[in-house]
């Protein structure tokens, strides 16, 4: 397929979330857009994730009565993000989220919600607040997409039930309670003859919830506006005239052709996780080469700006987002990775060792915390080994990775080498090459203080971050219970990756900069192609789709600054 016309106003590159908002905006506004993606599926890597959105001082807050504002804000970044780098575009996000969040409802099919309680994730420091900084996307019917649902990138199947159905938040405490109670039960009962009903008609659930729905709304935005997509085609290079970037050059099959653009090009490519010699030059070596990205991320927009004499934002405290994840080979054969996000390490009964068998990192820590633990601990040999050391308590009431709860047939995940199980600590230490009175000692340590809910060597479940990951059914501590019911498991972790925070460097208005500080006419950059205006630093859930769709959002109204037409509110599909 090659697009229809010649010339566009705006040319996106990169269906992601950054790179959807940008188009939706720019359509909204009254301008021809292209989107050019080089996957058949829109989404990226938001359609894998949490879909949370971090904007402080949001009007959704306000309305239901959250209090925040912009200098509690600016007070919490001050210690979270202390490097002066990047300042003034972590002013623009904050003036402007709040403005992106309203313009998205009022003109595209973006409908958020507050996450009432979700602290960031340093809620000790000054200016944290305790839930509502962090939006979630309303739960989207994917019908309303028609024939191009088969075009949303599908979730991670670890993240699904019964082999296609996503649940929110809410409905996993429900579908734990099911036969216990009688509300859960038939809360769950609902949902799955709902699902039931919806896989009559399509090969996966349709109500989407958490990154899926987000990126649904995005793709309804274009949608709703006849924005033009090409799928699986990639970018030679840019056009540059005159100092100016107006145009691409695609690569369709064998085919390259000239799309011009006369007011710009949007990068959004999704960064670069997946690019070797990029990695290598960027990362710590402890990193190793394990991403929870999808692969399309092999840094095409970076390649293609640097070309046009684009400089990159290298000051970073990490070049990339990190989280704990473990391996595994699904039943295709394809390999699989799990990111360890919330769903496992803060719940009670379960501990992370390295590869000496002893604890180095508070569990109940960010993801992005924890690797870092995992870096300074492994940082002079990359391989290695972490493990999450549990029992069948925690196994069977909490999962392990994409091990759900209550599994019965445990044992197949044992015999495919992804889960270690013994009769005694002692012989899961020989069995994963960590010295038995080592790791024997190290859970005697922990569980001594773990009867009383108490964690001195890290504190774990001290802050309400820490115990909102937790259960809060267990007492005394949400975070902390022994590890004491034969038999014992352990599951391999590893440093990964959320995405890169290494970019392009940009201004206030999303353009593109030369390393002598000035913009590259007609270039833009959102999503994890710019350089992180959190400079590597993790604040709370959201702090990489807040800015994407922010950046998505001011390139798009700045590409169609001058046009004198006015946009309208689009017809809503949901």
């Amino acid at each position: 397929m090659m697009p229809a016309h010649e010339t566009y106003d705006v040319i996106v590159i990169g269906a992601g979330a950054g790179g959807m908002t940008a188009a939706a905006v720019a359509a909204a506004e009254g301008l021809r857009v292209l989107v050019i993606e080089k996957t058949a599926f829109v989404g990226g890597t938001t359609a894998w994730s949490g879909g949370m959105v971090w904007i402080p001082a949001n009007g959704k807050m306000r309305e239901a009565g959250l209090p925040d504002s912009v200098t509690d804000a600016v007070q919490y970044l001050a210690s979270t993000v202390p490097e002066l780098a990047n300042a003034g575009l972590r002013a623009a996000f904050l003036a402007r989220g709040p403005e992106a969040i309203a313009y998205l409802e009022a003109n595209t099919e973006v409908h958020l919600q507050p996450v009432m309680a979700y602290p960031d994730y340093y809620p000790e420091r000054l200016g944290a607040t305790a839930g509502g900084r962090v939006l979630e996307p309303v739960v989207f019917d994917g019908t309303k997409l028609g024939p191009s649902f088969a075009r949303l990138r599908p979730p991670l199947p670890e993240f699904t039930l019964l082999g296609g159905m996503m649940v929110n938040r809410l409905d996993i405490p429900h579908l734990r309670k099911f036969g216990k109670s009688v509300r859960s039960t038939l809360r769950s009962l609902h949902l799955i003859s709902q699902y039931a009903l919806q896989r009559l008609r399509s090969p996966r659930g349709t109500t989407l919830h958490l990154g899926n729905a987000l990126a649904a709304r995005l793709y309804a935005s274009l949608l709703a506006r006849q924005v033009e997509i090409l799928f699986s085609t990639d970018v030679a290079d840019l056009v540059v005239e005159g100092g100016r970037v107006n145009g691409a050059t695609i690569r369709h099959g064998s085919r390259d052709r000239v799309i011009a653009a006369r007011r710009g090009v949007v990068l959004a490519t999704g960064g670069f996780s997946h690019d070797a010699p990029l990695r290598k030059r960027f990362f710590p070596a402890a990193a190793g080469y394990v991403s929870a990205t999808t692969p399309a991320g092999t840094g095409d927009g970076l390649r293609l700006a640097t070309a046009g004499g684009a400089a990159l934002n290298t000051e970073a405290a990490s070049p990339a987002y990190w989280v704990p994840a473990s391996l595994f080979r699904r039943a295709d054969g394809s390999r699989g990775v799990f990111p360890h996000t919330v769903t496992d390490r803060a719940k009670p009964g379960v501990i992370a060792v390295n590869a000496v068998g002893r604890r180095f990192v508070n569990e109940a820590l960010s993801y992005h915390e924890f690797v870092l633990g995992m870096l300074r601990d492994g940082n002079r040999e990359p391989d290695r080994p972490f493990y999450l050391i549990c029992d069948r308590n925690f196994l069977w009431t909490y999962g392990l990775g994409r091990i759900k709860p209550f599994t019965w047939n445990y044992r197949r995940y044992g015999r495919s080498g992804e889960l270690v199980e013994a009769k005694s600590i002692e012989q899961l230490a020989e069995k994963i090459g960590v010295a038995p009175s080592s790791l024997a000692a190290t859970i005697a340590d922990y569980n001594a203080h773990a009867h009383e809910g108490r964690d001195p060597e890290f504190g774990r479940g001290s802050t309400i971050y820490q115990r909102h990951l937790g259960d809060i059914s267990h007492k005394p501590n949400p975070c902390v219970a022994p590890v004491a019911r034969a038999p014992f498991f352990a599951l391999r972790i590893y440093p990964a990756d959320l995405g890169t925070a290494i970019g392009m460097k940009v201004d206030a208005h999303a353009r593109v900069l030369r390393e002598d500080g000035t913009p590259i006419a007609g270039l833009y950059a959102c999503g994890n192609d710019m350089g992180s205006i959190m400079n590597g630093n993790y604040p709370g859930a959201g702090i990489t789709l807040g800015p994407a769709l922010t950046f998505g959002y001011i390139a798009g109204r700045h590409l169609a600054e001058g046009l004198t037409v006015a946009p309208s509110v689009a017809t809503a599909l949901v």
